[in-house]
This record gives C-alpha cells, structure tokens and sequence, in this order.
C-alpha cells in the first residue's frame, strides 16, 4: 500500500490496471487520480506519493507514474513544489455554478472532453532530442562574455554581418545561390520577412500567384497586405505555367525544391519555363525553400536563383527545420532590383527581430562546422523516421491508403480510401489518441480540395511512436 499525506493525514491511491484494456496504464493511473481529485476523495493540499514509490506499489515504470503526472500537472490538478513533491490543487469546484443557471451562449465551449493526444503528426514539430544542446550552450556562453559586449546593443537591423557571411557561403555550397552579404536579410520567420517583401512590392504589385493548394499562412499574410491572390493549379510537375501566364500577375510564390503541400519537386526544364516567364512579363519569383535540406531520393536540384540570370528571383530560407523553431531564424536574399528599394524606404530603421546572442551563435556554430554536421545526422534520423512511417503505412494500411509527396521534406499526404471524409478521418483518430491535420486549408478554393486526405507530419515523433501511431490509425479508420 502506498501513501500520500496531507496536513498530517495518509492517504491511499490503490487501483487494478486493466491489462485488457486499449488505453495505456498511464492515462488509466492519470484518469483515476483525476476521478479521485474531482470527486473530493483527494482534497486540496493533499501530496502525492513519489514516483518511486507508486511505481514500485502498482508494479509499473516509473515512466508511466511520470507520464501520468505530467498529464496532471498539464491540467492544472495538481502542482509540483521544489523538493517537496505533488500537491492536489484546489479546484473550487463549488463555486461553479449549477447547470441550470448557465446562460447558453454561441461562446460556450463543447462540454465534451477532448481526447488524450498519445500520437501527434504535426508538421512543424521536429526532434529536439537531437538538438545539440551542449555545443549550442558552449557557443551561447561565449557570446556572454565581457569582450562580447557589443552584443548588448541592437545591432544591424539587416542582421548580424558575420552570420550573413556563414549564410552566404553555406547557400552557395549547398544550393548554389549566388549572393553577396548585403542581399541577406535576416528575420524573425519566413513570414517576418514576406511581411517586409510585401511592403517593398505594394507601390508596383497588387496581385500575387500562389500554387494550388499552397501554405495557407504565406496567403494570408498576403491577403492581410491588400494583395489578391490568384491560385494556380498544380501539375504533376508543379506549377501550371500556362495558367501563370493567364492570370496576368507579376509575382508567384512557389516551394519549387518541395512543394508545400503535395511534395513534388519541380524539375529542371519547368524551371527554365518559369524563369523565361519571369523575363518576359518583367515579373518576380518568390523561391521559398523551406526545408531543402531533407531530401531522401537522388540528389537535389540547384535552387531556382542560382539559375537566374536576369536577378529576378528572392530566395527565402529558415532554420526552423534543421534546428528548433522556437530560436525563430530565417533569411531572405533580395535581388539587386528590391535591394535600393529595401534601402531606401528606411528599413534600416527597422530593429532586427532577431536576438544578436542567437544570431553570434549560430554564426559560431556554422563557421565551426556543427551546422553541416547537424545537417548531416539529422538528414540520418529524418529519412529513418520518413522509412518507418513509409514501410508501416504499407504493412498496415496499404491496401486502402495512397501516400503522396514521398521522398523529402518532413510530411506527408496520405489517401485514406474508406468512404471517411477529412473531418471524420480527423475525428475518427482523435478517439484513438492520435491527431492527424487538415489538406483542405491549403486550398484557397476548399471546395475543390481532396475529401479524404490528410497531412502527417514525422519530425517530432521517435520511430517507436510512428509505429505505434500508424498502428492507432488503422485501428480508428478500417471499420468504416
């Protein structure tokens, strides 16, 4: 028996886990001591026993008593105290009031809980525990020190001059983009950046081209920026350049190196087309190679600047993929023809959004080798991670799904040919604990989107749980 004491009493937290049942011991052990707390039998201030001792009690890993825990804590059931333990909160559950005297509003949440997420494929996520943590600490420290102390100040608004250095010399090594420094902006995020380029193109522009479906995020922005949008459908090689022509705009947006969200790389001979289109009209590309650094299949093609003669291209690129998100670094490469305008029109005025500690950094850490290094491993782990999903997908459900966009980049589309639209797919998961997201977004037109087709992302998931994620997967969708 196993005791947790509150003001002096013991407590005890004694439950059977049911072997049998479809949901793992943790969630089984986090839903009765949620139960118990709810229903009083647990009061405010009451500590919970160590993770030690529930685990040796119920005979489980301590894993699981701290999954549960965890879980718990993320609710706001209980609290964790340095060395002190878990104590239950007290929920005031009283004061709520009956249901009776709850006025109905269009606001009011869905009384139903939302199921536990176990298996989340979002794209985005990426594996952190590969991050190199004590490498990027040491470099960050060195940035600490007092000799650094031009560090303390603002700095260029353009972005640090050394990191626009390491950036140049590692896109024309790996992309082929031919640039000077000067033509680097750096920002908080591709769309920081567009939100810059978009102001630098309204005085001429007042339209945009978009691949159709394309990243409903960069449409957005554009819309917000007073621009309409005009969608261009996709081939099976990208874009639809006949379409391009026709609708008469002098700007696209294109992923070319890995369409967002279908997964084709536009090939070389299209993007000859798309470059005489450019000469022609007198228009503008906007080169967005958001993750081209993970392709799996045959080698990659050079990027669309470094093709471009007639400097008509801007090139964007980020770091969110290869390292974290959350450190919020991305670049553009401005052809001469927008570099006076950017300059000009007081840019300069700007402050740089992006932390100068971060950017000596990762400078630091690019002139030293580690970001080709990382490139390199995470390359490794990611087309692992891309083999599992592939492989179990095919072994599981290959008889009633289509993968599409195989072969680079983080995600995937996948066909799910049941009967089961997107939102019942989406649904249909959610009760197994797994969430899967939404194609139809992507699509400016959302009447014409797939209806059964969702988007898996495999960055942030181990292997053990792609596997485990595709098995729940098949388990929610094949009784349709």
């Amino acid at each position: 028996m196993v005791r947790s004491g509150t003001e002096g009493k013991l407590i005890d937290i004694t439950l059977i886990l049911d072997e049998k049942s479809t949901k793992p011991y943790y969630f089984q052990l986090y839903q009765h001591i949620k139960t118990d707390i709810i229903r009083g039998k647990l009061a405010a201030m009451t500590r919970l026993p160590s993770i030690r001792a529930l685990a040796s009690h119920l005979h489980i890993s301590r894993n699981t008593v701290e999954q549960a825990y965890h879980q718990l804590i993320a609710e706001g059931y209980v609290q964790s105290r340095p060395r002190s333990g878990l104590f239950v909160i007290a929920l005031e559950l009283e004061k709520i009031p009956a249901p009776s005297t709850v006025r109905q509003t269009s606001f009011e949440p869905s009384k139903q809980v939302k199921p536990l997420v176990q298996y989340d494929f979002r794209y985005g996520n990426v594996d952190a525990s590969h991050f190199p943590v004590s490498i990027w600490r040491k470099l960050s420290n060195q940035c600490l020190q007092p000799e650094q102390v031009e560090l303390f100040s603002y700095g260029d608004s353009q972005g640090e001059y050394e990191l626009r250095v390491e950036i140049c010399k590692y896109l024309y090594g790996s992309r082929g983009v031919n640039c000077s420094p000067n033509q680097i902006v750096i920002g908080a995020g591709v769309q920081y950046l567009l939100g810059i380029l978009a102001r630098l193109m309204r005085s001429s522009q007042s339209s945009i081209g978009m691949e159709e479906p394309g990243y409903d995020g960069v449409r957005t922005m554009f819309q917000h920026y007073g621009f309409h949008v005009h969608p261009i459908s996709l081939e099976q090689d990208g874009l639809n350049i006949h379409e391009l022509y026709e609708s008469n705009t002098k700007v696209v947006y294109i992923t070319p190196s890995h369409q967002f969200p279908y997964g084709m790389v536009m090939p070389f001979a299209k993007r000859i087309q798309l470059l005489k289109w450019a000469e022609e009209q007198d228009g503008l590309i906007i080169e967005d190679d958001y993750d081209s650094e993970f392709r799996y299949d045959g080698k990659p093609i050079p990027a669309l600047q470094s093709l471009d003669a007639h400097h008509r291209t801007v090139y964007l690129g980020t770091f969110s993929k290869c390292l974290l998100p959350s450190l919020r670094i991305a670049y553009m490469v401005l052809p001469p023809t927008l570099l006076a305008p950017y300059h000009t029109q007081d840019y300069r005025l700007y402050d740089q959004t992006v932390s100068r500690f971060h950017q000596k950094t990762l400078e630091l850490f690019m002139r030293n080798g580690h970001w080709e290094a990382h490139i390199r491993k995470m390359r490794n782990v990611y087309q692992k991670k891309h083999s599992a999903l592939l492989e179990t997908i095919q072994a599981v459900m290959g008889h009633y799904t289509t993968v599409v966009g195989q072969g680079a980049g983080l995600h995937i589309l996948l066909r799910v040919h049941n009967g089961m639209s997107e939102s019942e797919l989406i649904h249909a998961a959610a009760n197994e604990g797994v969430k899967v997201y939404a194609v139809s977004p992507f699509w400016a037109r959302p009447d014409q989107a797939e209806a059964s087709m969702v988007q898996l992302g495999f960055g942030g998931l181990s292997m053990d749980e792609i596997v485990m994620g595709v098995h729940a997967l098949h388990r929610s969708w094949r009784h349709s």
